[in-house]
């Protein structure tokens, strides 16, 4: 190979076309000295990988050639590169494509349009990554939100009537001939917390005719969990696609303890052949706006206040991350905010509420953010260590909320290293081949020959997250060298000049 191609270089260069092709482009990667994980969970081993290209060409005892760029690993980890499964990088990708919340972590994919909201439409957006490429690969799913919206109005309160289906039917085949993965659903979050069930499984017929997949933020993640459950194994059961469950989480008082008696309810429902799984970002806290924990949109019902308060989170774990109505709120607690107020903090919450709105009628921007802590430690660990279960950060590229900037590493250093919850190879399988698997994607998520050359080398003694809630913009460390198709994006711990990242569109889409 290497006499082949230096044969074509003098032939190139006897025609004068030598500057026209940059020399980098035929010098081969060789890694050596690795340890090897290959993201199915089998035993690593010491190992060299040759990239040749975007693909991995060879793994195992490899000779030096004159052609390699040769990597010392020094014996640290070579895993795939991680999958991202649910992800709000969109927000930000277009203008910040050097990604930095994810390479500092080891993502090379990132999966957005979640929660029931997308791009769109989503040709444009596949567009514009594509001739300026980020950092990362992205994928996406198309919206049912944002379907929504499009046909009925942005505001629209209410089901939508057969005609109105119709055409979200239509924008939902364009959106699938996109490339889109499949349909995501927030319908817990406006317009979609008011479609009825007959909507969304018309829909999620269509996406699984069409070869797509299901993922959605369920109805309800607190007082109707049960049922919500149950809509997404029945979506699963009547369209035979695979379904998977946003950011599993048990996030009510009352649901405390109840993981084991979830997990066998979705065992049941595989052995029964629907194929359910989950994805889990690694803290007992989430990020969403104020009106999310009233399912009646009303910030003066007392009694939903107090019931807020009492189960869903407590108001010292309730904290602002925006707040554009008064900004020195931004990182303070609502037990905080009230002294400040010298109010309550129900009353504290109702008014707030109310000047969130207010500020969203006037501007057409969000009112708030906040984190609340909600879910109780032991569910958490069982629920991520459920087989079916991947890591996922639910982050954006500027997000206040740790998960964005240390889900996965939390993952390897804290969950597997310190705590012994399950092996570095269970760990870095629920990041790269199973997402792999839950997303349909055949060609990453493996270290194999064939495969592309999305590769994460880092040390599994110092990998840690060190984002909080008070500082959730720290990088993470322990990552060392990051690939994207084949080129460095990350060297020694610092990002490179390089934008080699790809849409990757699902596999059946023309």
């Amino acid at each position: 190979m290497g006499q082949r191609r230096q044969i074509f270089l003098k032939f190139l260069a006897s025609l004068g076309l030598c500057l026209l092709l940059p020399m980098t482009a035929f010098a081969d990667t060789l890694i050596v000295n690795a340890l090897l994980l290959d993201g199915t969970g089998r035993p690593s081993q010491t190992a060299s990988l040759r990239i040749i290209g975007d693909r991995i060409a060879d793994v195992g005892m490899l000779t030096r050639r004159a052609t390699d760029t040769v990597i010392d690993a020094q014996g640290l980890v070579l895993s795939p590169g991680f999958i991202d499964t649910h992800s709000h990088a969109d927000e930000r990708l277009l203008a910040q494509p050097n990604a930095m919340p994810k390479i500092t972590q080891g993502i090379t994919t990132v999966v957005v349009g979640q929660d029931g909201s997308s791009p769109y439409p989503l040709q444009d957006f596949f567009v514009a990554l594509e001739q300026s490429p980020a950092k990362v690969n992205v994928a996406a799913y198309v919206g049912h939100n944002t379907l929504r919206d499009s046909v009925m109005g942005k505001g629209h309160q209410g089901e939508a009537t057969p005609a109105q289906m119709q055409l979200m039917s239509g924008l939902l085949r364009s959106e699938l001939e996109s490339g889109a993965l499949g349909l995501s659903t927030g319908l817990e979050y406006e317009p979609g917390i008011y479609s009825s069930r007959a909507e969304v499984l018309l829909l999620a017929q269509q996406t699984a005719g069409q070869g797509g997949r299901y993922i959605s933020h369920l109805r309800s993640e607190d007082r109707w969990f049960e049922d919500s459950v149950e809509e997404i194994i029945e979506i699963g059961r009547v369209t035979g696609m695979p379904v998977q469950i946003s950011h599993i989480k048990l996030a009510m008082k009352r649901l405390w303890g109840s993981a084991t008696a979830l997990l066998e309810r979705l065992d049941d429902a595989r052995a029964e052949g629907v194929n359910i799984t989950a994805d889990i970002y690694p803290y007992t806290y989430w990020q969403s706006n104020m009106m999310v924990l009233l399912p009646e949109r009303n910030p003066l019902d007392d009694q939903a206040i107090d019931l807020v308060m009492r189960e869903l989170a407590p108001p010292e774990g309730i904290i602002f991350t925006h707040f554009p109505a008064e900004p020195s709120y931004v990182g303070k607690t609502l037990v905080e905010i009230a002294s400040l107020r010298k109010e309550s903090p129900g009353e504290a919450f109702s008014r707030m509420a109310l000047q969130s709105i207010a500020y969203e009628e006037q501007t057409g921007k969000p009112g708030n953010l906040i984190i609340g802590t909600s879910m109780d430690e032991g569910d958490l660990r069982q629920l991520m260590a459920w087989p079916h279960t991947n890591i996922c950060t639910d982050g954006g590229l500027q997000d206040r909320h740790p998960r964005g900037a240390g889900s996965f590493p939390r993952v390897l250093g804290h969950y597997a290293r310190d705590l012994g919850l399950f092996t570095l190879e269970s760990a870095v399988h629920k990041m790269t081949a199973l997402p792999a698997e839950h997303l349909g994607l055949e060609d990453r998520g493996m270290i194999k020959p064939g495969y592309k050359a999305d590769l994460v080398l880092f040390d599994p003694n110092t990998i840690s997250d060190r984002a909080t809630t008070a500082e959730p913009f720290l990088a993470a460390v322990g990552v060392r060298e990051v690939w994207v198709n084949g080129e460095r994006v990350m060297e020694n711990g610092r990002p490179t000049h390089a934008y080699p990242g790809r849409v990757i569109r699902r596999a059946s889409a023309p």
